[in-house]
């Protein structure tokens, strides 16, 4: 596939075909995990503006969710809708990074997660904005403006809690140091993503993602005097091996597609 934009899924090779499903997956998941962990905040966050802020990331989260697992069913047309790529697998099947197979926690845990991920994703969908997939490319520039919001959201709150002192401070400290070494999940390379370099669907190999992402945090945790986080270990399996937190919250939002598989979004 040459880096002019299509639509044409015929114009890609077996193994570009194959890669571009796994970032489409992993994205997907992403947003599904996170978005859908968010919700249960509703009702319980600090603060009454916070329940309604966090209602809204994460519906905006399912939504892209949602638009991300139907360019995938597009792609695959094997017979799986959105619904059945989103709810019908079981927990190993899903490729969300480890990052997000983290419990919710306390609000201090919320933030610092949030503000791993939503500043990871934000390199990662400037590096798919050109894409030369053209559905993939029409739908990131739309997710990216909703999104630039929610990182603009979570940072206020960041540097909201690292700068209060006393136990805020603590307990942000503390969840960034239990999510540490996972932070860099997000950027756990794909399989043969060498092909989505160069057919120009992403815009540089996870490693070099990695890298934009730490250059970019790395002035607010400086000046917040907050420590960033390692090299993930293990990189490659950074989207395997999900955890127990992951198995009871999947439990959770397959409930109702169990009771009821013919429901749609």
């Amino acid at each position: 596939m040459n880096a002019e934009r299509t639509g044409d899924t015929a114009n890609l090779d077996p193994t570009a075909r194959l890669a571009l499903g796994e970032l489409l997956l992993s994205m997907a998941d992403d947003e599904f995990v996170i978005g859908f962990s968010d919700s249960e905040l509703t009702g319980i966050a600090p603060l009454l503006e916070e329940d309604v802020a966090m209602s809204s990331l994460a519906q905006d989260e399912i939504g892209h969710a949602k638009a991300l697992y139907e360019l995938l069913a597009g792609l695959l047309d094997d017979g799986h809708d959105a619904d059945a790529i989103a709810y019908d697998r079981e927990p190993p099947d899903y490729r969300h990074c480890r990052l997000l197979d983290h419990p919710r926690g306390d609000w201090a845990d919320t933030i610092a997660r949030r503000f791993l991920y939503d500043t990871a994703d934000a390199v990662r969908l400037e590096a798919v904005a050109s894409a030369s997939w053209a559905p993939l490319a029409e739908l990131v520039g739309k997710i990216r403006r909703e999104e630039r919001y929610h990182v603009m959201h979570v940072g206020a709150w960041l540097e909201r809690l690292a700068l209060a002192g006393g136990e805020a401070r603590v307990r942000l400290e503390d969840a960034l140091e239990r999510l540490a070494p996972d932070a860099a999940t997000v950027f756990a390379p794909l399989r043969d993503e060498a092909a989505l370099v160069a057919g120009g669907i992403l815009a540089a190999p996870m490693n070099d993602l990695e890298a934009r992402w730490r250059t970019m945090i790395g002035p607010t945790f400086e000046r917040l005097r907050l420590t960033p986080p390692p090299p993930a270990t293990e990189p490659e399996r950074g989207r395997l091996d999900h955890t127990a937190a992951f198995e009871w919250l999947h439990s959770e939002f397959t409930s109702v597609r169990r009771l009821d598989p013919a429901a749609t979004w």
